[in-house]
């Protein structure tokens, strides 16, 4: 159950920190608003060794 939690607490930040910083990027002109945004997440897990990386795109338009 903490690993769903932990997932919705991440995703929850991470969509509201993207679409401050899109915001505040098309308020100051430098985009458009027709991008594609690469978007990269890193995931470390403590005393696993696990480190994974996904990558991806996200279109504004």
């Amino acid at each position: 159950m903490s690993v769903r939690k932990f997932f919705k607490e991440v995703g929850i930040t991470a969509q509201r920190e993207i679409e401050n910083a899109v915001r505040e990027a098309l308020s100051k002109g430098s985009l458009s608003g027709k991008e594609k945004l690469t978007a990269k997440v890193t995931l470390a897990l403590g005393q696993t060794g696990l480190n994974l990386i996904v990558d991806g795109e996200i279109e504004l338009e």
